[in-house]
């Protein structure tokens, strides 16, 4: 008991500093710490609990940072907002919010980072928004709501890190988010969105028809596409053919193939360094994550947590959405809730009888229920892109929050109805 304690002050003191502006990874290396101490560890376990915690993580932080060759080709390359581009002009404005969903949700599905897919979409956003005197609050909720059904789809960090934590093939793991994606998607356009105040409204302003390239030369939907379609189709072959292609070279062949597709191989070291940038942040991160998913795997947490919601059948399926939802509402992230979760949880979720992959696919598809909350980079990031004040964007927060749930919902009653 008094280690379950120790790891929730410890929870507790990383949320509190990373609501005072201080670095997440640091928030959470002394969360972790303080977690150890108060729990009973002793200073040299709990040291060594926390690199153990970080050395779980470390072949998923590898194949991340691979990862960040086929993110860095397709915003540098123009391919994300060619595929954004494609998707509106098709769609129309009558159909904005689905267009911006679609839009953000297949950059996201594709290995996109959310935010950025967000930032990519917005400016579209803003003049189509602007020209026919849209709700912004519709708009960004559109936007976000594309992205966390992509989100769990993806090979994203988040996907990456649940299924290397859980032992399961990633292309499975994003194949399982496939029917709760979709579902999500139809309910966040003509259910959630009708739903809301027709307030915020950009004003109606003479602007360009052409949707905000600014006369930028973009590569065709094709070929922005095809490195994506190929880094999936490699992944694939795991489960299709028994053939086993790690990330770890899927992810880097599919952006050496955008390069090419998309004839930029005059700036593909811009592209690789880009990503890699991006990239790097979240494995920093990661090594926060891990120090506090060693001490709370090494806490009772788990067990007071699965005594609360009892032994039946519905404690031992909600123990992986519950856990990736819990996760992400302290670290405000997708990607840490999911690895926190994942390494904490893991081992008592398998036990309980759930497969690797749906484990992971339902702690994936948890983590997007309150990973937007205002102690993460993700809040201010979107709201920024559509010139939203804090006190508008707090306002959508009960929105996104369903999004999330309507996700986690569907990926508990497909589990269920195929288990």
């Amino acid at each position: 008991m008094m280690s379950a304690i120790g790891a929730l002050v410890g929870l507790g003191v990383a949320i509190v500093l990373i609501i005072r502006k201080v670095s997440p990874v640091y928030s959470l290396l002394l969360g972790a710490l303080v977690g150890g101490l108060l729990g009973g560890l002793g200073l040299e376990s709990t040291a060594s609990t926390m690199v153990s915690g970080v050395k779980d993580i470390t072949p998923a932080i590898v194949r991340i940072l691979a990862a960040g060759v086929l993110s860095g080709v397709l915003i540098k390359s123009g391919a994300a907002e060619s595929i954004s581009h494609t998707i509106v002009s098709k769609l129309g404005q009558k159909h904005i919010y689905l267009a911006l969903a679609l839009s953000v949700m297949l950059l996201t599905a594709v290995g996109v980072f959310i935010d950025v897919a967000v930032i990519t979409v917005a400016p579209v956003a803003i003049m189509i928004g602007q020209k026919v005197g849209a709700s912004r609050l519709k708009i960004l909720l559109a936007m976000v709501g594309g992205g966390k059904c992509g989100n769990i789809i993806s090979p994203n960090p988040n996907t990456i890190i649940a299924a290397e934590n859980m032992d399961a093939p990633l292309s499975s793991v994003m194949g399982a988010g496939v029917l709760p994606a979709i579902v999500g998607l139809l309910v966040t356009i003509y259910l959630i969105i009708p739903l809301m105040p027709n307030k915020d409204l950009y004003t109606k302003e003479a602007i360009r028809e052409q949707c905000g390239d600014g006369g930028k030369k973009l590569p065709s939907f094709w070929a922005s596409i095809a490195g994506p379609l190929v880094a999936i189709v490699l992944l694939s072959l795991r489960p299709l053919a028994g053939v086993v292609v790690d990330p770890l070279i899927a992810l880097p062949v599919g952006g050496i193939v955008g390069i090419l597709t998309t004839r930029t191989w005059s700036n593909a070291g811009e592209s690789v360094k880009y990503g890699l940038e991006k990239m790097s942040v979240v494995a920093v991160l990661l090594v926060g994550t891990g120090a506090i998913a060693g001490i709370i795997k090494a806490s009772a947490l788990t067990d007071m947590l699965i005594s609360l919601m009892g032994s039946g059948e519905g404690g031992r399926v909600l123990l992986a959405p519950l856990s990736g939802a819990l996760m992400s509402a302290a670290t405000a992230s997708t990607t840490a809730g999911a690895t926190v979760a994942s390494a904490s949880f893991g081992s008592a979720i398998l036990s309980s009888g759930v497969s690797a992959v749906w484990g992971a696919a339902m702690i994936n598809a948890g983590a997007t229920v309150l990973d937007h909350l205002p102690h993460g980079s993700f809040f201010h990031a979107t709201g920024g892109s559509v010139e939203m004040g804090i006190k508008e964007r707090l306002r959508l927060i009960p929105y996104e929050s369903l999004v999330g749930l309507v996700l986690t919902l569907c990926s508990v009653v497909t589990y269920l109805l195929i288990a």
